[in-house]
């Protein structure tokens, strides 16, 4: 809902999940990146001249022990005290309580995430998809719902997951094409802007693969 708005981007290494579409594979593994304490980002942030943060992964909510990331919530404060509006990228895999969070964004994660014969998560660690986090999350936080679409076929899942969500107002829930490259967004965003224009949801644009590609860092 924020597309186009100028973001500091904090990514936080680790996810449970393995998506099989995933953009961002550097980021699975929680020792990845630097080891900074909540004051540590908090202060590189402050250098940016942008109000809005997204805290962003890998799967910003869990930790490598499956259980909520240890500092997210001080790390949330902190960045509130800065006069920021921070918005938390996820895939509605874990509740966790007590965050100053002004848009939870979440992308639950369909069949289409899953590699051939898998789920999209680790036999051992939260499901891909956890209706039960979801729905706490959307009565705890401002929420968003973003899914991501490879073909028609995809629709049928969305529809099941929203008609157990139950009734919601339809400008919250976004379809975004399923994309890794700016030839792929132009490919299938057609497909997916019909579907918008059928429903009445919300096209979920992916501008950094528009402007940038596949280029780290943006």
């Amino acid at each position: 809902m924020l597309v186009g708005t100028p973001s500091v981007f904090v990514r936080l290494a680790g996810c449970p999940l393995r998506c099989r579409w995933c953009d961002t594979t550097y980021a699975w593994d929680y020792a990845a990146g630097e080891d900074l304490e909540p004051a540590q980002i908090a202060e590189r942030v402050a250098r940016e001249p942008c109000r809005f943060v997204v805290l962003t992964g890998g799967e910003p909510m869990v930790g490598p022990d499956l259980s909520p990331r240890s500092g997210l919530q001080e790390l949330t404060q902190r960045l509130k005290a800065l006069g920021k509006h921070v918005t938390i990228e996820t895939a509605g895999v874990l509740f966790v309580p007590e965050l100053a969070c002004d848009l939870m964004s979440i992308s639950p994660k369909l069949a289409n995430a899953a590699a051939c014969g898998s789920t999209p998560a680790q036999t051992d660690g939260p499901t891909g998809l956890n209706l039960e986090a979801v729905r706490r999350l959307m009565g705890a936080y401002p929420w968003q719902l973003k899914f991501v679409v490879e073909s028609a076929q995809d629709f049928t899942e969305i529809q099941s997951v929203l008609a157990e969500l139950g009734p919601l107002p339809r400008e919250r829930v976004l379809l975004m094409p399923q994309a890794a490259t700016t030839s792929e967004l132009l490919s299938k965003a057609p497909l997916v802007a019909e579907l918008c224009k059928q429903t009445g949801l919300r096209f979920g644009h992916r501008l950094h693969i528009l402007l940038w590609d596949k280029q780290r860092g943006t």
